[in-house]
């Protein structure tokens, strides 16, 4: 099983790509993840954000991979532990699907992709901003698989 990560917005910041490089390598064994950085819709003064949300969604679903099962982050979503997230890594993996997890902008995803997602999953009550969940995401990523393999890295 493979995973790919689709996100609206380029250029994280550099700690922030570091932490992300390090989790993705630390994941390469278990699940490994591609990530695919979408343009931002245009946004603005005189411009329409509604376009731009759906502008960014067309641009999501373009990048799907065919037959993914698909997790959307979502602030309306499910919220899992850690150790839930690593039973529904483990159920994801009976399927024999590949995995899409989407990161929408910053007015979230459009109503199109929301209608694909074959789940919701949010990271909690909190605000955070894009880039952040990316490593937040990669993190309970490889912490998911070391539940899974038995690895002392969690300890919760």
């Amino acid at each position: 099983m493979r995973a790919r990560l689709i996100a609206v917005g380029e250029r994280m910041p550099g700690w922030v790509a570091e932490g992300f490089a390090e989790y993705r390598k630390r994941l390469s064994h278990d699940l490994p993840l591609e990530l695919i950085e979408l343009k931002p819709g245009m946004r603005g003064k005189g411009r329409d954000d509604a376009r731009a949300i759906q502008d960014e969604g067309a641009a999501i679903l373009a990048a799907l991979p065919h037959d993914s099962h698909v997790v959307a982050l979502d602030g309306r979503g499910k919220c899992w532990s850690s150790e839930e997230l690593a039973a529904q890594l483990a159920k994801w993996r009976m399927t024999g699907r590949d995995l899409a997890f989407l990161i929408g902008g910053p007015d979230g995803h459009a109503p199109d992709v929301l209608g694909r997602a074959d789940q919701r999953w949010s990271l909690g009550p909190l605000t955070l901003p894009h880039m952040l969940v990316r490593l937040v995401l990669v993190e309970q990523l490889y912490r998911a698989t070391t539940i899974m393999g038995g690895h002392p890295y969690h300890r919760g």
